[in-house]
């Protein structure tokens, strides 16, 4: 379900910046506009973009098998990745560059009547855009703030849509005001200065994206607030002594891989470790189901003087 609803956000904005684009170049033909042709190689990147983040959902919804063991959930990622380097290079690039020639070379706004319809539109559609992305958002947020969540969402189907067209409304006010005063004061500069705030705009959310999207495909774990939950579970489970702080990496928003290396009393049997590892499973799985894979390595206190006769006892990993 929660896949298909990200999708309902990607398909809301892949259609909404398709429509967009083609009539901001169609302002920018009449009018002449830069700010209006920053603003629909905006819209034509963010529609490529959605369609590379549903091509990453795709792949990562493909099952393990002998050469993908793990899955390929990390596929989300790497082109989300891609999508971040689109943003910087073709949309802040361009943007940026387009707004230089024009401030190089001026061109009067002839007639601004196209613009404003265009861009009263566009903050209609994007706005719609937003609204699907910032839902979908919301579901994982609780109490948390904005900047809180936005930190720690780790599915860029959701908060890389989610930015984009936060950026795309931004750039949008930014092209009305270039566009409005250009316009007004028949001053071409406007709409030059405006082209080259929106290629920073964009060139400050693809940095963004870049950040978080390189650390999840490196291999980032949990916070360490999940990390000490995960402590206390294993503790609490009979048998148990010690427990070394766990070890994560998230495959997939919803797919983390967890190591554990528990102590357990010496007096404990075999039977009884097997039936406390899978009763800390059990737990572990109940509270944090995005823990796909579990790896516990049980051994006895004693084990450190076992050593001289080979490796001490380890469960059956899962």
């Amino acid at each position: 379900m929660a896949g298909s609803s990200s999708k309902i956000a990607i398909y809301g904005a892949i259609g909404a910046n398709v429509a967009i684009a083609i009539s901001k170049f169609v302002a920018a033909f009449f009018t002449g506009s830069s700010a209006m042709l920053s603003e629909g190689i905006h819209s034509l990147v963010d529609s490529g973009n959605g369609l590379l983040i549903l091509f990453g959902v795709h792949q990562a919804e493909k099952p393990a098998d002998a050469r993908y063991p793990f899955g390929r959930s990390k596929e989300l990622y790497f082109w989300s990745l891609i999508v971040a380097i689109l943003v910087f290079s073709v949309g802040g690039g361009m943007s940026f560059y387009e707004g230089v020639e024009h401030l190089k070379n001026p061109a009067p706004i002839t007639d601004a009547t196209w613009n404003y319809w265009v861009l009263g539109l566009s903050m209609l559609f994007e706005g719609i855009s937003f609204f699907l992305a910032f839902r979908e958002f919301n579901k994982s947020r609780g109490d948390a703030g904005f900047w809180a969540t936005l930190r720690r969402s780790k599915d860029p189907s959701v908060f890389a849509i989610m930015m984009e067209d936060l950026a795309a409304l931004l750039g949008l006010v930014i092209a009305l005001a270039g566009v409005y005063f250009g316009h007004m004061f028949n001053n071409p500069y406007f709409d030059g200065g405006a082209s080259i705030c929106i290629g920073l705009l964009l060139v400050s959310v693809a940095i963004f994206l870049i950040y978080k999207t390189k650390g999840l495909l490196v291999g980032e774990g949990v916070d360490d607030e999940t990390l000490d939950a995960l402590e206390v579970l294993a503790r609490q489970q009979r048998g148990v002594e010690q427990v070394r702080r766990p070890i994560t990496m998230y495959m997939g928003p919803q797919d983390v891989v967890l190591a554990l290396d528990v102590e357990f009393h010496d007096h404990l049997s075999a039977n009884e470790v097997e039936k406390t590892v899978d009763e800390l499973q059990d737990a572990i799985r109940a509270k944090f189901p995005e823990f796909k894979r579990i790896f516990i390595e049980a051994k006895g206190l004693s084990g450190k003087q076992r050593q001289a006769s080979g490796p001490a006892p380890v469960s059956p990993q899962i």
